[in-house]
């Protein structure tokens, strides 16, 4: 399967000064606190903002990012993409949304189910 660029690079949830996901970007977009964020990604709060923790909250953020990339591409927007992601059941998880299931250290399954909808195959 061929990759697909996204319209919405990581590079936009990034600080200009830092090679690594900016947690406050993506918290702003999603209309969530870095609090509520930390906990979505599995986190403690001052990881967010430490410096020396920065490699491992990229690596989490990451998952959250190419999500919202996948569904931004899919959905026409971000902002479409943030209220699926944040509202929309996802089929055959009990009404749980991506959000509630990146939450529990799902986000992969997130991922498979874009691609399986990006596909063509539908729940």
């Amino acid at each position: 399967m061929m990759a697909v660029d996204f319209q919405i690079p990581a590079a936009r949830f990034g600080d200009d000064h830092s090679p690594f996901l900016s947690a406050r970007l993506v918290a702003d977009r999603l209309g969530v606190t870095l609090a509520e964020l930390a906990k979505l990604i599995g986190v403690a709060r001052n990881t967010l903002t430490a410096k020396s923790g920065a490699r491992k909250v990229d690596s989490a953020l990451s998952k959250v990012v190419r999500i919202l990339a996948m569904a931004s591409e899919m959905a026409g927007d971000e902002a479409r993409a943030v209220i699926w992601f944040k509202h929309q059941p996802i089929p055959g998880w009990a009404g749980k949304t991506a959000f509630d299931l990146v939450g529990e250290g799902k986000a992969d399954k997130v991922l498979a189910y874009l691609e399986s909808v990006r596909a063509g195959v539908y729940a």
